[in-house]
């Protein structure tokens, strides 16, 4: 441990001898805001259509998430009990032993085996499926829930709730397609460890089909991007949201503060993935879910504190998605704006939570697909909702509804100001929305923001640094360089602006779209053909147990 301190202060003291020279936090920021500006633009390009311009990204994702919502026969839906009961362990003793074994009967495994891989034939894995899930909803459940539908409202109005909640919704498809080929191209290393993810089903999946140079290419585009996107939306997004509700609690302004807050988290953040991740997430695991229950559990007591007004924030919402505020280019505007949060939030698409989900112990992909969809619901549907609704609720306090909604409407603002006339947005307008209904809730959610934040950015430095293995081989040196970066990217985040952070957050989310969904829509049919084998399984251990065999789950 005592190595691990020194060599966090020998990276971070330059940076704190600097944090004493006024106006730092400005200058970080005049020097990031050119290449965040740059890069949204480039990863945003728009295309005409009609007489709108409109994010060739946002059009991949609408698309890809829709046809594979109609292709899957809703599986959102469909399979939504279904994902219910594999994450509750009713399937466990099949996908672990396979059902050929267990009640008799080969059809259901009926598929060529496939060398140097454990697509199938083996139940290798390190984690359970509630693990998986719990790992990968503690990447994105968080401060985009917190800050990012804050930063939804303030740009596009109530009515970017109901895009971004259309988009989770959509979302729920695609996470179960990305998903289902993380489990079925991973690979394991001699000790056992998993390596999966995107990376690996657009090289693997695409020499099956044929296309190997193609997909060479797509899996090398996506780690590069993956790489950036831990420093970006992982990472700096992350540390400058906890700064500024560390700021905002202690009363700090100006000068340094937002470097020395992000080298403080650089330590701790540091301790963790330089000096084992192991040891530190046992209490990471046991504390985060708390601050997860009781922020929704707060949310649950402002929204029946507000009861009489939950209709009108609907209606808010549902005619702010279809007649949007002044400024925002008319509904294809507000629609962008929802999709691009709510992609932020629950990254379906961008592909990065497969890399923790192909982790998981199973004979059947299909099964993980399955269980991953449950990730968008819970972080974009349930929780954003709840956050939106809590923010809205604050917005229309002591005031005619209806007066606001006109003013919204005229004026291209849902936000308030301060005494000082500036607008308040992100985790700012999230933390007063509490504390007008629970006084001083604001120094539970900033404990929370931190947690949230400390946990994302520890997941995203697991995504990075596979995509970065994935580039640079798995060497101690190649690791640590990856890892010094990504610590340098916490100081950049605490000390850059919100806008300068969410222009690059943005672009790297989301850049991970084109190659991610490029490569889903040419594997897409192997996703189908394991959706059966999973489904068929389920089906023949029901009618085995029907017709006299004993279902083995129960000892278990």
């Amino acid at each position: 441990m005592k190595k691990i301190l020194f060599s966090l202060f020998a990276i971070l003291a330059p940076i704190l001898t600097f944090a004493q020279e006024k106006g730092l936090d400005e200058k970080v920021n005049d020097a990031f805001m050119p290449i965040a500006t740059w890069w949204e633009g480039f990863v945003l390009t728009r295309v005409p259509i009609g007489e709108y311009n409109i994010p060739f990204v946002v059009i991949l994702l609408v698309l890809g998430a829709s046809f594979f919502t109609i292709y899957f026969k809703f599986p959102n839906i469909t399979k939504f009990g279904t994902a219910i009961s594999t994450v509750r362990g009713k399937y466990v003793d099949i996908e672990k032993h396979g059902v050929d074994k267990l009640y008799n009967n080969d059809e259901a495994l009926a598929v060529e085996d496939i060398q140097n891989t454990i697509r199938d034939e083996s139940a290798h894995g390190e984690v359970s499926h509630f693990q998986a899930l719990a790992t990968a909803v503690s990447g994105t459940v968080g401060l985009g829930n917190i800050a990012g539908v804050a930063v939804a409202i303030g740009l596009g109005g109530p009515g970017a709730t109901f895009w971004m909640i259309v988009c989770g919704l959509l979302g729920m498809s695609t996470k179960f397609v990305e998903c289902t080929l993380g489990v079925k191209y991973r690979d394991v290393g001699p000790d056992g460890t998993i390596y999966g993810g995107p990376m690996y089903y657009l090289s693997k999946g695409l020499k099956e089909m044929g296309f190997g140079t193609f997909g060479k290419i797509l899996g090398a585009l996506f780690a590069i991007l993956c790489v950036g996107a831990s420093f970006g939306g992982g990472n700096a997004f992350q540390s400058n949201q906890a700064a500024v509700q560390i700021s905002s609690l202690l009363g700090l302004s100006g000068g340094s503060n937002g470097v020395i807050i992000g080298v403080v988290l650089a330590v701790f953040v540091g301790i963790v993935i330089i000096g084992g991740i192991k040891r530190i997430a046992k209490i990471t695991e046991k504390i985060v879910p708390f601050m997860a229950g009781l922020y929704i559990l707060a949310s649950l007591v402002i929204i029946f504190a507000n009861f009489g007004d939950i209709g009108f924030a609907f209606q808010l919402i549902i005619d702010g998605a279809f007649t949007p505020m002044a400024g925002l280019g008319g509904l294809v505007g507000v629609l962008i704006v929802g999709f691009q949060r709510a992609a932020f939030s629950n990254e379906a698409g961008a592909g990065s939570a497969a890399i923790a989900h192909s982790a998981v112990r199973t004979k059947y992909p299909a099964s993980e697909g399955i269980v991953a969809l449950l990730e968008p619901f819970i972080d974009t549907v349930v929780i954003c909702t709840m956050t939106a609704l809590v923010i809205i609720f604050f917005n229309i306090n002591g005031t005619d509804p209806q007066s606001v909604f006109n003013y919204t409407a005229e004026h291209g603002s849902s936000v308030i100001l301060n005494s000082n006339g500036e607008t308040i947005n992100g985790v700012d307008l999230t933390s007063l929305a509490f504390d007008s209904v629970i006084p001083h809730f604001s120094y539970v959610l900033t404990i929370a923001i931190v947690l949230f934040a400390f946990s994302t950015m520890i997941s995203w430095s697991y995504y990075g640094l596979q995509s970065w293995k994935y580039l640079f081989g798995k060497g101690k040196a190649a690791d640590l360089v990856y890892k010094i970066l990504f610590l340098m990217f916490v100081v950049i985040g605490a000390a850059a602006t919100l806008d300068a952070v969410i222009k690059f957050s943005d672009a790297m989310i989301l850049a991970l779209v084109f190659p991610n969904m490029i490569g889903l829509l040419f594997l897409f049919p192997k996703v189908r053909e394991e959706m059966k084998r999973y489904i068929g399984a389920i089906s023949i251990k029901k009618e085995a147990i029907q017709d006299g065999a004993e279902d083995i789950t129960k000892h278990m």
